[in-house]
């Protein structure tokens, strides 16, 4: 999941905006000052509005004691206004104009620039609407959270049994019983009808804003704040995509059909039908409890440093808590004036069940995409934390295209071959892993097919003239996308997307698809690099840390990834991976497997990663275990207990 994935906007009050007015007027107030000194005051401002609202925000999402909407509403006002004020934005102009700056002062100016462009809103209208969607958002995220869902349990005589999304996924991918799987898709189902009408209500606003701002609409106005080109722009790249992987998706839902009976294709029935099996037999070789420490160890043999930070995991689901893993940094990492690195702080959640069949996978491979995320946002070494904050002008492709890479190692057989083992330290066996790359390597194009669905649905929501918008033709508008671009109803519907109701996240998915596809365009680059040996290679983190990470948000997202690989970002690799014959692609793998396996993991169980990182492992005020306390491989032992106790009765 993405680091921006998270609720905006909570209820604004008067007497908050006063105190916000006293933060974000600091600029203009000290622009009269020589420009280093403006600088650091201006850095300064920010990291204590940012770290402050950042603060709240997980108080409030994960349910903490003494959390309180009203403080996150206020801190949420005083970020806004201190990035909407066109007094900041004007006190660094002048800065600039003024000349005489070093390059680095110029590098930071400039950024600093393209931030406060990306929220300024000077239209009296447009600054109205938007306090009308902080509240109309607060109050849809606070619906959805506090949301009845799960499904009616056929094995207990149609009872409700609740169960979060995550878990209703997870369910239908793994359950044996038709019945079950199709009524937690129901389950799914039913978000769209209990978010609609507040949801277009929040539509037609976003819309009339972006417009009076002089966007196309909300969709162009996002991506343009985002990645610095628009709408037209961004679509040119996801309509060629689309066009090349139709025949791929077509042929693919084909064979399906033909392999598994037509059944196969309904919603509830596709992901148990290309994983069912396969997934279970996987269950065993990843232990929920030794996810933590599998991570560690891949990411310390990968070369990967987190540069002295902190990082919280929340790691279990519990009643109360956002339904959405997510990663965020309430202090961005940077440098100051005088040479003093300020290390990161992270924190992140997921929703694991540890007992559920699938569970360590998924938190395995959420560990490596969201760690991903820390590694990058750690490693920013610019001299502000403008330059590493996750908010736009960060690229949503940019910030993606990170934690994709690292979590595309859990599907390679040379990863899999040192690091997936059972509870008694069993190698997974090679057997299990073909099985399972025959079950889903014919039909790989699917997930890229979810993926552009997204995209696709909010830009047509967003086209759609306001005197249309209706409950039914927005639930009719997604079940016509889902069928158009994947062939089908999907298992995720679309509006159980959590990106699409959330401001921060809303028409944003588009930098999935296109960090996917800087995924196999730099995997690719490595290969031909590296002769093929991309885990345990030291080698990735140094470049990645070089090229992507430490010139944070201040490079084009484009230009990172041509520097890094010699060419521009192309979809050939990928299309080119979904093409591949089974059989070819098996041969390539099974011998990275019998290699990886005689080599082991460059780092065993039980000996400590170096990350140069505190890990802190709570659950919700429960603090289980912290590595400043006789190291990771201390903490990971304590936490493995803990589950165990927690989840299966063990003592």
């Amino acid at each position: 999941c993405c680091p921006m994935l998270r609720a905006s906007a909570l209820r604004p009050a008067i007497r908050c905006f006063r105190q916000g007015r006293r933060v974000q007027t600091m600029a203009a107030a000290v622009a009269t000052v020589d420009t280093q000194t403006f600088i650091n005051n201006l850095n300064e401002a920010y990291e204590k509005v940012h770290k402050s609202y950042e603060d709240n925000f997980w108080a409030t999402k994960m349910a903490l004691k003494g959390a309180s909407s009203e403080e996150l509403a206020r801190t949420k006002t005083e970020y806004e206004a201190f990035l909407g004020d066109p007094a900041n934005l004007k006190a660094v102009r002048d800065k600039l104009a003024a000349g005489g700056l070093t390059p680095e002062q110029e590098g930071v100016l400039r950024i600093m620039e393209k931030t406060f462009k990306c929220y300024i809103t000077e239209d009296p209208r447009a600054k109205a609407l938007k306090e009308q969607l902080n509240e109309l958002e607060a109050a849809l995220a606070g619906a959805r959270n506090t949301m009845a869902l799960g499904y009616k349990d056929p094995a207990a005589g149609g009872a409700f049994k609740k169960a979060s999304s995550v878990q209703l996924r997870d369910l239908m991918r793994v359950s044996d019983d038709e019945a079950t799987r199709r009524a937690c898709y129901e389950g799914m189902r039913g978000i769209g009808p209990f978010v609609a009408e507040r949801f277009l209500e929040i539509v037609k606003l976003r819309n009339r804003m972006a417009r009076l701002m002089g966007y196309e609409d909300f969709y162009d106005y996002k991506v343009t704040s985002a990645e610095g080109f628009g709408k037209r722009a961004l679509f040119d790249i996801m309509d060629d995509l689309e066009a090349r992987t139709r025949p791929i998706m077509e042929a693919a839902r084909a064979n399906l059909a033909a392999a598994k009976g037509a059944s196969a294709l309904e919603p509830w029935n596709m992901g148990w039908a290309l994983a069912g099996d396969t997934e279970k037999a996987l269950d065993p070789y990843f232990p929920f409890e030794d996810a933590v420490d599998v991570w560690a160890r891949t990411f310390a043999a990968l070369g990967i440093h987190y540069r002295g930070s902190t990082m919280s995991l929340d790691l279990c689901d519990r009643d109360g808590k956002y339904s959405n893993g997510f990663c965020h940094w309430p202090q961005p990492a940077w440098r100051r004036a005088d040479g003093t690195w300020v290390p990161a702080k992270t924190n992140f959640t997921s929703l694991a069940t540890p007992s559920q069949v699938g569970s360590g996978k998924t938190a395995l491979v959420t560990l490596l995409h969201e760690g991903g995320h820390a590694a990058h946002f750690a490693n920013i070494t610019q001299a502000s934390p403008f330059f590493s904050q996750e908010r736009a002008p960060t690229s949503v492709a940019y910030a993606e295209n990170q934690s994709m890479f690292l979590d595309a190692f859990a599907g390679d057989a040379a990863w899999l071959g040192r690091y997936a083992r059972s509870r008694d330290g069993k190698v997974l066996p090679w057997e299990v892993i073909e099985a399972h790359k025959r079950a889903t390597h014919p039909y790989e194009v699917f997930a890229l097919r979810g993926m552009l669905a997204v995209p696709f649905f909010e830009r047509a929501l967003y086209e759609t003239p306001e005197e249309q918008l209706s409950v039914e033709g927005l639930l009719a508008l997604a079940d016509r996308i889902e069928q158009q671009v994947q062939g089908g109803l999907a298992g995720r519907p679309l509006l159980s997307v959590p990106h699409i109701l959330a401001d921060e996240a809303s028409c944003y998915y588009h930098g999935y698809v296109l960090a996917e596809m800087s995924v196999h365009h730099t995997r690719a680059y490595f290969r031909e690099k590296l002769g093929g040996k991309l885990v345990d290679n030291p080698e990735i983190g140094k470049a990645l840390t070089s090229a992507y990470w430490q010139p944070g948000n201040g490079a084009a997202f484009l230009d990172l990834v041509a520097g890094l690989t010699g060419k521009p970002l192309s979809p050939d690799a990928w299309v080119a991976e979904l093409q591949q014959p089974l059989e070819a692609m098996l041969a390539e793998e099974k011998t990275a497997y019998e290699e990886a396996v005689k080599a082991g993991p460059a780092i065993p169980p039980g000996q400590e990663p170096e990350l140069g990182m505190r890990v802190v492992l709570v659950h919700g005020d429960e603090v289980i275990a912290d590595s400043d306390n006789g190291g990771l491989a201390a903490a990971v032992k304590t936490f493995k207990g803990w589950v165990r106790k927690q989840f299966f009765g063990e003592n």
